[in-house]
């Protein structure tokens, strides 16, 4: 297969813009009170659903090193089976999953119910932000073909 366009490389100051979402979000998801490590979960597990190998890999050492349990690391892909996360946080994680399978019910109102009983509002639009920025990242790295070798 010829080699992919680079989004990062050809068009730098659109990275850079996405690189800055990224901090803000991040610096939400703080401000909201939600932990480094459960941030990388929930980015992981947005990259899980949109298959994107380099940020499943990524967020999975990300996680890792901000002290995240490999037990919750490896069970996320079930995580409805577990009992590895809050009710906080299985809201979290039942938010991410909505929005970054937004043709599958466009975020359906029982998910949101669900988020709204368990969340704060700052809870629940830093939570929205870390999925539209991962799903923004993965995209990236996937239509660019970023590698990714053992």
């Amino acid at each position: 297969m010829r080699e992919r366009v680079n989004l990062g490389k050809s068009a730098p100051a659109l990275y850079q813009a996405v690189v800055e979402l990224d901090r803000l979000a991040s610096e939400a998801a703080a401000q909201a009170g939600i932990a480094t490590g459960f941030t990388h979960l929930l980015r992981l597990r947005a990259s899980q659903l949109n298959q994107c190998a380099f940020c499943v890999r990524l967020h999975a050492r990300d996680a890792l090193a901000s002290q995240e349990s490999g037990d919750r690391i490896a069970v996320l892909p079930a995580w409805r089976e577990t009992d590895y996360f809050s009710p906080k946080e299985r809201a979290a994680l039942e938010l991410v999953e909505a929005v970054t399978l937004v043709a599958d019910g466009q975020v359906p109102d029982a998910v949101y119910a669900q988020a709204a009983g368990a969340l704060s509002n700052e809870e629940i639009a830093a939570v929205e932000w870390l999925a539209v920025v991962i799903n923004a990242w993965n995209r990236i790295a996937i239509s660019s073909r970023y590698p990714v070798r053992a």
